[in-house]
């Protein structure tokens, strides 16, 4: 079997460009959806999304401002300046950049983004409205799942999925979205975890694997059924004596997978092109959402 490599830039390509059109009709009304970024720190995986999403914000003609805190900065700071943008009008979305430092509780700064500026889809009102199958925003990195598996035409209604991970990130609205009467929907959903007994037992009967578990070659051939769409959300940091210092690994060795899966996205290139991309259709929704409601700006 010849295993198709799901690569994430011809979908995000497409996706952009069919993004331009709005953007430009809200500039002809005097708006250009911004984004505030707030980065506590100086993690430097972070700070390299941050670079990488300004230039994808400013190559579609909209705009994106960092807010950079010092790492010791407190809590009371970073939850000042998320209530300065929330009442800021000029403002349609904001990210707080994860991980935060240790001293400072991302639950309680989550929350304090305003829901209808959420554009990660993190507060709980937006995953309470995903839950119940009406969503607002939805999780930049499941969303960007959807439209790849769409773009390749891997069917999703009636089959089994297999999501490996539990995080509010990716594997719980995941789930929300795969269980959900939905165009890329209506799966039969199983989510494993780090408490799940025998892994191999439950991916080698899924349809579609979802790799979101944060643990590299996580997943192997021996542990898929042949003809599996394969979904690999990680990108961990294996240390090596190469001149970065580090190679980037899934959670799937996609190596031993060829030949079985029916198709795996490739780490790098694969889910990581459509978060920002996402990212970007959720600000300049909130964007035309203001436009509806007005008053709400």
């Amino acid at each position: 079997m010849e295993t198709l490599l799901l690569k994430g830039k011809p979908v995000s390509d497409s996706i952009r460009l069919a993004l331009a059109p709005r953007v430009q009709s809200l500039k002809e009304i005097g708006i250009i959806p911004k984004l505030a970024a707030i980065i506590v720190g100086d993690d430097p995986a972070s700070q390299v999304y941050v670079l990488n999403k300004t230039r994808a914000f400013e190559k579609l003609n909209c705009e994106s401002q960092t807010f950079r805190l010092d790492v010791g900065s407190s809590e009371k700071e970073v939850l000042t300046l998320i209530d300065t943008l929330n009442n800021d009008s000029s403002v349609y979305g904001i990210l707080v950049q994860l991980p935060l430092p240790n001293h400072l509780d991302a639950k309680t700064i989550l929350h304090a983004v305003s829901s209808k500026k959420d554009v990660d889809g993190f507060h709980p009102k937006n995953l309470g409205l995903l839950l119940e199958g009406n969503p607002n925003f939805i999780p930049c990195t499941p969303q960007g799942i959807l439209e790849i598996l769409k773009h390749y035409d891997i069917p999703v209604s009636g089959r089994h999925a297999v999501i490996v991970g539990r995080s509010n990130i990716v594997g719980k609205p995941m789930f929300a979205l795969l269980a959900q009467k939905y165009e890329m929907g209506n799966a039969t959903v199983t989510i494993c975890h780090t408490g799940t007994k025998d892994l191999a037992l439950h991916t080698k009967q899924a349809d579609i694997i979802i790799a979101a578990a944060g643990s590299p070659n996580m997943i192997t051939g021996d542990m898929i059924k042949e003809g599996v769409d394969i979904i690999d959300v990680g990108i961990n940091r294996v240390e090596d004596n190469s001149e970065k210092g580090y190679t980037l690994m899934g959670d799937v060795n996609t190596e031993s997978v060829m030949g079985i899966a029916n198709s795996v996205t490739p780490v790098p290139g694969g889910v990581g092109p459509m978060t920002i991309t996402m990212l970007l259709v959720n600000t300049v929704k909130s964007a035309e959402k203001c436009v509806e409601l007005v008053a709400g700006c």
